[in-house]
């Protein structure tokens, strides 16, 4: 992703609604040439006045939800009929890493800059404070054992909450350096935990810059220290923008490069976990390189734990929008779901789904920025959206896969 379409350079998204107005010909804004046309009178996210996602919202649907867009008629199979994309809560300043409980049955996600996280219990819908401080977590994700995992930006570390309500360190080093801070999480089929390292919680907002004279601070004008707890915002940046795996033993491995996937974001594994898919979203703060691209690479993961066969899987690209990717997450088939931030290009934000071949089957609108997803609900076929300030949930005809 550009510069200009992180979500940290957005302006105002709504600021264009005013201006639009509903397209009644044969092809709405927004929508491939291939997908179905929309009911006129359905509103959309480029309605004029705005659609309510609501829950207490005028009914939509009248079979599919008009922000529901067919890409390829593939995509048919994996929607469900007469349902509706539900705005479940708002209130966050930027909603990341949503992770479902099975055995609770909610939901749980990150506000990083309000260094807390929620939960939205499935029972009544009431959302509550889960945890603060939450050390400015980002992607979260359960084990197999039903253990919260966490990627912390403030303390540049991955944790684990135990059952017994201890907190176990995953990884905060590698080789003696300091990680930058860890963005996303994934657990592997034999127990291995994956994570990425960009450097975007190096900064004010969502964390702590780095202390004087580091590539966030490099001429010592930020007090990294302010507003934080004893210990915090002494460190500063010491590595490249890699992904690791630590082995169920505690070793750490760098298995994909800041060469092969520069400023790695999302990753989520294949439901045979025989690949893993890797977002390369935009350059972050203090990056003095290329910096990703807002593409998406997938790597063969072989039996000795290493990956090979780095392919470009998408450049998100979609009708000429640059629909930058975030979370990713598979479904039981193999297709791969992906939120979608296209910056100021309303109508293109969301998610976006692709077949394990990189073919575009469809997508979701949604009208805030996505920046993770998971699915979730007892019989894993709602979808979860975490987007800029809210939560958005939809029903889907597939399940999500495990690992995620």
């Amino acid at each position: 992703m550009t510069t200009e379409l992180t979500r940290r350079r957005l302006l105002a998204t709504f600021g264009a609604v005013a201006g639009a107005t509903m397209v009644t010909t044969g092809r709405a804004f927004g929508q491939n040439a291939q997908s179905k046309p929309a009911p006129q009178s359905a509103p959309t996210v480029i309605s004029n006045p705005p659609r309510d996602f609501g829950p207490d919202a005028p009914p939509t649907t009248y079979f599919s939800d008009p922000d529901v867009l067919t890409i390829d008629p593939a995509f048919d199979g994996l929607i469900q009929a007469n349902t509706s994309i539900k705005r479940l809560w708002t209130g966050a300043l930027w909603a990341e890493g949503p992770a479902w409980n099975s055995q609770g049955r909610y939901l749980l996600w990150s506000d990083i800059p309000n260094n807390r996280q929620l939960r939205w219990l499935e029972d009544d819908g009431r959302v509550t404070v889960f945890r603060s401080s939450s050390n400015n977590s980002n992607g979260n994700t359960f084990d197999a054992q039903g253990r919260q995992l966490s990627c912390e930006h403030l303390t540049r570390r991955v944790v684990r909450y135990e059952h017994d309500g201890t907190i176990t360190v995953i990884a905060d080093a590698f080789q003696g350096k300091r990680l930058n801070s860890p963005n996303d999480v994934a657990v592997h089929a034999d127990g291995s935990i994956w994570f990425t390292d960009p450097p975007y919680g190096g900064q004010l907002y969502e964390g702590a810059p780095d202390a004087s004279g580091g590539p966030t601070n490099p001429a010592g004008r930020f007090n990294s220290k302010a507003g934080q707890p004893v210990g915090v915002g002494m460190l500063k940046r010491e590595l490249p923008t890699n992904v690791y795996r630590v082995d169920p033993g505690g070793r750490i491995d760098l298995v994909i490069t800041e060469e092969q996937v520069p400023d790695p974001n999302g990753i989520t594994f294949s439901p045979d976990f025989k690949k893993v898919y890797v977002a390369s979203t935009g350059k972050g703060p203090g990056d003095t390189g290329a910096g990703g691209k807002g593409e998406i690479y997938s790597f063969d993961v072989g039996t000795d734990n290493k990956v090979s066969n780095r392919k470009l899987f998408s450049e998100c690209l979609i009708d000429g929008v640059k629909c930058g990717p975030d979370g990713l997450r598979c479904d039981v088939e193999g297709n791969l779901w992906v939120s979608s931030n296209a910056g100021r290009a309303l109508g293109y934000s969301g998610a976006t789904v692709w077949n394990p071949a990189g073919k575009l089957l469809g997508r979701i609108r949604i009208p805030e920025v996505c920046g993770n997803l998971t699915f979730g609900g007892p019989k894993r076929n709602r979808l979860f959206m975490a987007a800029s300030q809210s939560i958005y949930a939809l029903y889907v005809g597939t399940q999500g896969a495990a690992g995620g």
